[in-house]
C-alpha cells in the first residue's frame, strides 16, 4: 500500500511583502530535514489575506508562479498554496498545485468570504481540482470552502474493471488565513470533513497578526479518516512532516463503508 509524505508549513506572513515572504518560505522549505512529497503553504502565502488585488495580483507567468516552479524543482516536491492571480481583468484567490517538473494545476476558491468583502474584489471558481499522486486522490480547497460541506462531499465513481465503486478522493487539503476568533469552527470542521468523507484532512493556517491587526492562532491540523487528530499546533510557527497510510484509510472504509450510502446530487455552477 503506498504511503504519502506531507509537510505543513504554519508561519507568520509579512503583510503584502512578496519579497520577504518568498525568501522566508524558501528558507523553511529548503531546511525540511527529511524527504517529503507534498509541501503545503497557507492561503495567499506571498501577501497575506489582502483585499487589494489591483496592487498585488500577478499573471500565471509571474514572479510567484516562477518561484514555485524553481523551489519545487530544486527540492523535488509538489508545492501548493494560494496566491492572487489576475486574468482578463478578473482577480482570483488561486491555489496552485506545482509539480517538480514545472507542470501545474490550479483551483480558484469557490466560496469567497463576504464578511471581509472578498466577494467584491475576487471572482469565484466553478470547478474543483482533484489531483493524483502515487495512487492517492487529493481534493484541493481554500479556507472559507471549509464551511460548505456539499462542495467537498465525497462521491464514488465506477472502476473500469467493473468492480465495486471507489471513493472519489483520499485526502482533502485546506489552505487558510483563518482568524483565532473563529478557531473553534476551524478545528471542528476539519475533523467533521474527515469523518463525513472518510478521508485524511490536512488544514494549513498562518499565525500572527495580519495588516489589519487580526490575530491568527494557526491550529494547523492533520486528521485521519476517523477524525482523530494526528497533528496540530497553535500560536507558533511550525514545519511538520507526517506520513499518511493508505492501508489505514482502506481499512477504515472496509470496516465502516458509510461512504457507499451517501446521497447523489449535482451542484449548480
Amino acid at each position: 500500500m503506498p504511503v504519502l509524505s506531507v509537510t505543513t508549513i504554519q508561519t507568520h506572513l509579512h503583510w503584502e511583502d512578496k519579497t520577504a515572504n518568498l525568501r522566508m518560505l524558501k528558507e523553511k522549505i529548503m531546511a525540511i530535514p527529511r524527504q517529503t512529497e507534498i509541501v503545503i503553504l497557507p492561503e495567499m502565502f506571498s501577501t497575506g489575506f489582502s483585499m487589494y488585488p489591483q496592487a498585488l495580483a500577478e499573471k500565471m507567468n509571474g514572479r510567484t508562479v516562477e518561484w514555485m516552479q524553481a523551489v519545487a524543482a530544486q527540492k523535488k516536491i509538489i508545492l501548493t498554496g494560494s496566491i492572487i492571480i489576475e486574468e482578463d481583468g478578473q482577480y482570483f484567490n488561486r491555489l496552485i498545485w506545482m509539480l517538480p517538473d514545472g507542470h501545474y494545476g490550479y483551483y480558484d476558491k469557490r466560496h469567497l468570504f463576504a464578511y471581509a468583502s472578498e466577494n467584491e474584489r475576487y471572482t469565484a471558481g466553478k470547478k474543483r481540482l482533484i489531483a493524483s499522486v502515487k495512487g492517492w486522490k487529493i481534493n484541493l480547497q481554500v479556507c472559507y470552502d471549509l464551511r460548505f460541506p456539499v462542495w467537498v462531499r465525497q462521491k464514488s465513481y465506477p472502476r473500469q474493471d467493473g468492480a465495486a465503486n471507489l471513493p472519489e478522493y483520499d485526502l482533502i487539503i485546506y489552505v487558510a488565513n483563518w482568524p483565532e476568533s473563529r478557531s473553534h469552527a476551524w478545528k471542528t470542521l476539519l475533523q467533521a470533513r474527515a469523518i463525513e468523507n472518510q478521508c485524511y484532512v490536512a488544514g494549513v493556517n498562518r499565525v500572527g497578526n495580519d495588516g489589519n491587526g487580526i490575530y491568527h492562532s494557526g491550529d494547523s491540523m492533520i486528521a485521519d479518516p476517523l477524525g482523530e487528530i494526528l497533528y496540530t499546533q497553535a500560536h507558533q510557527e511550525d514545519v511538520f512532516t507526517t506520513v499518511l497510510l493508505k492501508e489505514k484509510l482502506e481499512a477504515v472504509r472496509r470496516q465502516f463503508p458509510f461512504w457507499k450510502d451517501a446521497d447523489s446530487f449535482l451542484i449548480d455552477p
